[in-house]
């Protein structure tokens, strides 16, 4: 138990990123309370629409639509640990205007509306930077248990921020809830203050002050492996990724709750959300395009289930694996890319993934929010499910052509669901990445990397075209990505 717990809270003994979790997990208890009571406060000044709760949804994500290309590129060029201090100064003055405006009885929907568009403009500057920065608080071995460890962070804040926030609500008011997430959202710019930059792992690109956002747009578009997932994830997060709109409708309208119900409901799907990130804390190479793609469809099935619930208290059942699988899914698309691309690519491409996995939440929940209002919120969420589980579908049609694998469907001894690859023999050149550092998943437990054939055929997802070889079946039994979904 012991070698489990270190090996799965490893990158907390570095200094710098013990300070930068610490430093998140106070800001975003704060942020999903004010999320949770943000939600609350607009049902109240809208009459129960859902519509507007996708309007407020929307203004909080178009600026990381309009802005965070460029912000990647910021990301690539300057110190990334002095924008996040800015970012999050600038997030915080924010929070505490909008703060006072709803502690003094005054708010109106309309200065929801412009505080959402104002805090979301701080959140797409932050957001890529953040995640670019992670690969420079920790070496590169211990980047997959990082970048684990904040999904987890994360997830604990959803848990821990929505469940406070349905206590602060039914006790108090919005007033006090939004009071103490201000207080809260200031703690990551003392975390970055007290780093030791002389401790960071930067690595100075020959590039670095000529970056464009062009260039990174045409890194990923010859990167098939990199494609897949940001293209997926780009559906899952417009569509499928709307719960702060859904859940408080469906609570609030459907199950006639209250809020600390609605703070239930979040908090269960934010249980399973923080188990699905654990479960990729242990990780050390690079997640495969079946894991990613066999969570898609799991997720897919379990939202559509959730549209579905016939009482609250399914509901909550339901949510709890439809957490764990959303985390799961996006952890390990994140993982896929960021720890497949060169480093001085790491902030235009993460931003990218950013725009397409957050920046399209402005359609999104504006489309769930007009469907809720017209169709009712049940449909919202099995449509979005439905929607995901047949764009995860195509996706693995796509990587199997591609790839030349095959799926194989055994019933003895037991059911189960294998792939079965087809080993590359020898490659075209022009398929092959220039590396300029040993991807993760070449090293094992720590130790010396594996030699560079292997190292290529985990980063390139061959195509099919000019491909030679044979057929062999994984020996190590079920895809554990499609056998999760039977």
């Amino acid at each position: 138990m012991r070698a489990v717990l270190s090996t799965t809270f490893s990158s907390l003994r570095v200094h710098n990123y013990r300070l930068f979790a610490t430093g998140q997990l106070v800001k975003l208890v704060g942020v999903w309370m004010m999320f949770t009571a943000q939600d609350w406060l607009v049902l109240d000044l809208s009459g129960n629409s859902p519509g507007a709760l996708g309007t407020v949804a929307a203004l909080q994500f178009l600026p990381v639509l309009l802005l965070t290309l460029y912000t990647g590129r910021l990301a690539d060029r300057y110190d990334k640990r002095k924008i996040l201090v800015a970012s999050n100064a600038a997030f915080a003055i924010t929070a505490i205007v909008f703060a006072v405006l709803v502690a003094a009885g005054v708010v109106r929907l309309w200065h929801v509306f412009l505080f959402a568009g104002l805090l979301g403009i701080a959140n797409a500057v932050e957001t890529p930077v953040r995640q670019a920065f992670v690969s420079e608080l920790v070496e590169l071995p211990l980047l997959p248990n990082a970048l684990a460890l904040s999904a987890a962070t994360f997830n604990t804040a959803r848990i821990g921020g929505p469940a406070l926030a349905g206590v602060a609500l039914a006790a108090f008011n919005t007033g006090p809830v939004f009071l103490i997430a201000t207080v809260l959202s200031i703690a990551p710019i003392f975390s970055y203050t007290r780093m030791r930059p002389a401790d960071l792992y930067r690595k100075e690109a020959a590039a670095k002050k000529d970056a464009r956002v062009m260039d990174g747009l045409q890194y990923v578009r010859k990167r098939p492996d990199l494609l897949l997932p940001i293209s997926l994830m780009a559906v899952v997060g417009m569509i499928g990724f709307n719960f702060p709109v859904t859940l408080a409708a469906l609570a609030k309208i459907n199950f006639h709750a209250g809020p600390e119900s609605f703070g239930l409901l979040t908090t269960t799907l934010a249980v399973g959300a923080l188990c699905g990130a654990l479960a990729g804390s242990a990780r050390r190479a690079r997640p495969g395009a079946y894991l990613v793609l066999g969570a898609a469809l799991a997720f897919g099935l379990l939202e559509f289930a959730v549209g579905f619930a016939p009482n609250f208290v399914v509901a909550m059942a339901v949510l709890l694996p439809t957490g764990f699988f959303s985390i799961f899914l996006a952890q390990a698309a994140n993982h896929r890319v960021q720890m497949g691309v060169h480093a001085e690519y790491r902030g235009r491409v993460m931003a990218l993934y950013v725009l397409v996995f957050l920046g399209t939440t402005p359609i999104g929940a504006s489309v769930v929010g007009w469907w809720g209002d017209h169709y009712g919120v049940p449909s919202s969420i099995w449509g979005a499910g439905l929607v995901c589980f047949v764009a995860a579908a195509v996706a693995l049609v796509w990587q199997l052509r591609v790839s030349g694998d095959r799926i194989v469907v055994r019933v003895r001894p037991w059911p189960r669901v294998q792939v079965v690859r087809r080993v590359r023999e020898e490659a075209p050149a022009e398929d092959v990445p220039v590396i300029d550092e040993p991807p993760v998943d070449a090293v094992a437990g720590g130790g010396a990397p594996v030699p560079a054939t292997s190292e290529l055929a985990e980063l390139t997802e061959p195509a099919a075209s000019g491909t030679t070889g044979r057929d062999a079946e994984i020996e190590s039994g079920p895809s554990p990505a499609l056998s999760a979904t039977r």
